[in-house]
């Protein structure tokens, strides 16, 4: 499996958490993120995740800011990314499962450093379900579409 992963300067010290974990673990990962404190742009870090994932060349990307709700938004905007905002576990199956998101974003400051590390376990282990989900993940791409 090939991550990429991406963050503004809100997002480092959880970033590198999940970099070593994932890394640790084997998981090709692409740190496409900012490692400066520096003010910066977070739709940056997000379109090099995003476009990563639609592209290709990466089976997940994980985008983390402060809240996570930019970089969703960013993500979003990408076509073929699908990006949950999750903040538990449970969040994180269930886009997975139900959405077929291939796109996590994480907010690092309302997010514990252990919760984000098993959030990114949940979202990398669970498989899409596949069934009713199916026609509700192809609405979406429709969406797209128009």
């Amino acid at each position: 499996m090939t991550v990429y992963i991406g963050n503004d300067h809100g997002g480092i010290e959880l970033k590198n958490a999940i970099v070593d974990k994932l890394t640790a673990q084997g998981i090709e990962v692409h740190n496409v993120g900012t490692d400066s404190e520096a003010s910066c742009d977070y739709p940056d870090f997000g379109f090099a995740v995003a476009e990563a994932v639609a592209n290709g060349k990466a089976d997940r990307g994980i985008v983390i800011c402060k809240t996570g709700v930019g970089m969703s938004i960013v993500a979003n905007k990408v076509k073929g990314v699908r990006c949950g905002l999750c903040f538990n576990t449970d969040m994180a199956r269930l886009c997975r499962e139900h959405n077929n998101a291939n796109c996590l974003a994480l907010g690092a400051g309302n997010t514990d450093i252990k919760t984000a590390l098993d959030m990114v376990d949940v979202f990398l282990s669970t498989e899409f379900a596949g069934g009713r989900h199916e026609n509700r993940v192809a609405k979406i791409m429709a969406i797209e579409e128009k």
